[in-house]
C-alpha cells in the first residue's frame, strides 16, 4: 500500500525528520503527511516519525525521545528518527543490496544521527548538512509557514539522499574494476584502467606495490597519475621524473623521448600523453628512474 498517513512533529524541523520523510517518500510515493503532536492522530498514523514516544519498527513507530532513547551503533553513535528507518528501509531504498545502505549509513545517515543527538565526536567540522537543511526554517523576520518550509527541505533531502545513494553504488562498483585491474596488471607498479573509475581508495587498499595509475581522459587521451603515500595526502610513493615537470607538447615529447607526450604537471603527480601505448612508456620510464 502506496497511500501511507505519516505522522511527524509540527513546528521547528531537523535534519533527521526531513530526511526521514524523504527517504519514506522514496517507496511511499503517495503519502499523507501531517505534521502535528495530536496523540489521537498519531495513533491513527500508519507511519510516526520523531514523536510519539515510541520505537517500535515492526508497528513502523520511530520516535528516539523517549526515556533511555532508541539504541545506537557498534560505534557508539545514537540512532535518530533517520537511522531507525534507515535500519528497516533502507536496503530497500537501495535496491535491496544491504551493502550499498550500510554504505550510505556510515556516510550520511549516521553523520545527521550523530547532531540530532549530540555526539558531535568526529563529527567534521564547518558547515554541516544538517545546519543546512535547519537553516530552511522560517526566521523570525519571514511569514512562511513551518509546512511550507519544511516540504521545500524534504524536496531538497530527497535529492541529496539520492545522489548519495547513487555515489556510494558507484564507489562500491568501482572497488571490484579496480581490484580486478591490479590482479590482472602486468607490472604491479603500473595499474591500467580501461575506462575511468574511482581508485585512489581501492589502490591503496589492495597493493602496496602500485606506482602509477593509467587510465583514459574524458577527451580520449590517457593520463598517469602517482599513487599517493596516505589518502588525502600530496606526497606520492614515487613522483614522476623531475625532469618532466611543468613541460607540455615539444619540449616533454623532447626530453621523454615520447613522440606524443602532452603535459606533465609541475607537481610530478600526473602527466598525459595522446596513446595509451606512449603512456605505458611514460610508466616505463618512471618506474626505472
Amino acid at each position: 500500500m502506496n497511500d501511507k498517513t505519516i505522522v511527524t512533529h509540527n513546528g521547528n524541523f531537523h535534519a533527521d525528520d526531513v530526511f526521514s520523510i524523504a527517504a519514506l517518500k522514496l517507496i511511499f510515493p503517495s503519502i499523507k503527511l501531517i505534521r502535528t503532536r495530536d496523540a489521537e492522530l498519531i495513533a491513527r498514523a500508519d507511519i510516526v516519525v520523531d514523536v510519539g514516544g515510541e520505537y517500535d519498527p515492526d508497528s513502523d513507530r520511530f520516535d528516539h525521545h523517549q526515556r533511555g532513547g532508541a539504541g545506537e551503533r557498534e560505534n557508539g553513535i545514537p540512532y535518530s528518527s533517520f537511522g531507525l528507518i534507515w535500519q528497516k528501509y533502507g536496503a530497500e531504498i537501495c535496491g535491496g543490496d544491504q551493502d550499498l545502505a550500510n554504505g550510505v549509513d556510515s556516510g550520511l545517515v549516521s553523520n545527521i544521527d550523530a547532531i540530532d543527538c549530540g555526539h558531535v565526536e568526529g563529527v567534521i567540522k564547518g558547515i554541516t548538512l544538517s545546519q543546512t537543511i535547519g537553516m530552511f526554517n522560517p526566521t523570525w523576520q519571514e511569514d512562511t509557514h513551518f509546512d511550507a518550509a519544511f516540504d521545500e527541505a524534504v524536496e531538497f533531502a530527497a535529492r541529496v539522499l539520492t545522489r548519495f545513494i547513487a555515489a556510494a553504488s558507484g564507489g562500491i562498483n568501482a572497488k571490484a574494476v579496480v581490484a580486478k585491474a591490479i590482479e590482472n596488471a602486468e607490472d604491479p607498479r603500473v595499474i591500467v584502467l580501461e575506462q575511468y573509475t574511482p581508485w585512489k581508495k581501492t589502490v591503496f587498499n589492495l597493493s602496496e606495490e602500485a606506482l602509477y595509475v593509467i587510465y583514459p581522459s574524458q577527451t580520449g587521451e590517457w593520463r598517469i597519475q602517482t599513487v599517493p603515500l596516505e589518502l588525502g595526502s600530496f606526497e606520492d610513493r614515487k613522483p614522476l621524473p623531475e625532469a618532466w615537470a611543468g613541460l607540455s607538447g615539444d619540449e616533454l615529447q623532447e626530453v621523454s623521448g615520447i613522440d606524443d607526450a602532452m603535459f606533465c604537471h609541475n607537481g610530478l603527480f600526473i602527466a598525459g600523453a595522446v596513446s595509451l601505448a606512449s603512456t605505458i612508456k611514460m610508466a616505463s620510464i618512471a618506474v626505472e628512474e
